[in-house]
């Protein structure tokens, strides 16, 4: 799976946890709690739901990598290979 099919799984997740937020703009080295208005309870819905849809298992210790678009692609993009 390419780079940009691994953000669009994160960007549909992120648009159908939080169907108000414009997702079309996001800076991909940005944190996505900084550019969305996220709470840690929708952050835990978008680990939830990459385990839900895609079978992608992501440890606790493991979140902060998730912090931006680019950092999810990065750590996600093996999980997905």
């Amino acid at each position: 799976m390419t780079a940009s099919e691994v953000r669009q799984i994160v960007v549909d997740i992120i648009s159908d946890i939080a169907p108000d937020e414009d997702t079309s703009g996001l800076d991909d080295a940005k944190s996505l709690r900084e550019q969305l208005d996220l709470d840690s309870m929708d952050f835990l819905d978008i680990v939830m739901e990459l385990r839900k849809r895609h079978k992608v298992e992501v440890p606790q210790e493991d979140y902060p990598r998730l912090a931006s678009l680019a950092s999810c692609v990065e750590y996600l993009s093996p999980k997905f290979a």
